[in-house]
């Protein structure tokens, strides 16, 4: 493309957002108020899947072991633990240590509970294992309760799959949503850059008709298209950035005693939001420009 060409381009695409500036505002806004919500519900399934993820990671597993095994029995039951495929690490708790443990946790008042029992300690060895896809955590728990001196298993599979249930609902509306809001953004330039075209079909048979290429009469429109879908997709991401902020310092702040509730700062997922921001207004922009151009390509 020549230089003289690119400019004429760029001029009369100027000139045509100009030329129907309402429309061009509406399907400014329009673009704008899509990639709003689109992105809101993205970031929203982001930090969920976040915090699903977190919360998958810290799901354990407690494997009791057979009283009846001494203190070297009950270790070695460690080794074939850690001989599974979905165990990533698991950690002995002795008897002591466990009773020490429920003694911290309990207040002052009811430490006299457990005054005695260090003779005649009832809890017993025990194993917390930590996997690695939490999605198997029934599978891993029936693995588990084969192996050799253990004596019961405790897992929360109910609770895994309720999580696992979450994510999946989350992440299937977000992208339903998605879906239709770039559908609609489509639509809304597809018909602004068809009114303008529509107001000048006399002069585009006028140009077809003494000779001028599909691709000299095109380009306008298209950029045309790209610069609105390009100015809505920056105001989007500015946008975005202040409420994602806000709404950041406002969890933040509500939810400070909960540690593992917490948002992604900005600043690691800005990339990835411009990106994806600019990527799509130029793809709604484009192409609602080449949707709509081709059905007046003909004199």
């Amino acid at each position: 493309m020549k230089r003289y060409e690119t400019s004429y381009f760029f001029r009369e695409g100027i000139r045509g957002i100009f030329l129907h500036g309402f429309m061009s505002f509406a399907a400014i806004g329009v673009i704008v108020a899509c990639l709003l919500i689109m992105g809101s519900f993205s970031l929203l399934a982001y930090n969920l899947n976040e915090l699903i993820g977190d919360i998958q990671n810290s799901s354990e597993i407690y494997v009791f072991v057979d009283e009846s095994l001494s203190d070297a029995e009950a270790r070695s039951v460690g080794t074939r633990i850690n001989q599974l495929d979905n165990v990533d690490i698991s950690t002995f708790v002795s008897r002591d240590e466990a009773l020490s443990q429920f003694g911290e946790r309990l207040d002052g008042a009811y430490s006299a509970l457990i005054e005695g029992l260090e003779s005649d300690n009832p809890l017993r060895h025990r194993y917390v294992v930590r996997l690695i896809d939490a999605a198997q955590m029934a599978e891993t728990a029936a693995q588990l309760q084969t192996v050799p001196g253990v004596d019961q298993v405790n897992a929360r599979v109910d609770i895994t799959e309720n999580i696992l249930l979450v994510r999946g609902v989350v992440n299937t509306v977000s992208l339903a949503l998605i879906v239709v809001l770039l559908a609609v953004s489509v639509f809304i330039i597809s018909n602004t850059v068809k009114l303008a075209t529509f107001d000048r079909r006399e002069e585009i048979a006028i140009m077809r008709v003494v000779g001028a290429t599909k691709r000299f009469i095109r380009w306008p429109f298209v950029i045309e298209g790209f610069l609105l879908g390009l100015t809505g997709a920056v105001a989007a991401f500015f946008l975005q950035w202040s409420l994602y902020s806000s709404l950041s310092r406002r969890v933040t702040e509500g939810l400070k005693n909960i540690a593992f509730v917490q948002m992604a700062p900005f600043d690691e997922i800005l990339p990835g939001v411009l990106l994806v921001f600019l990527l799509v207004g130029f793809l709604v922009g484009m192409g609602g420009s080449l949707l709509t151009i081709r059905r007046f390509m003909k004199v």
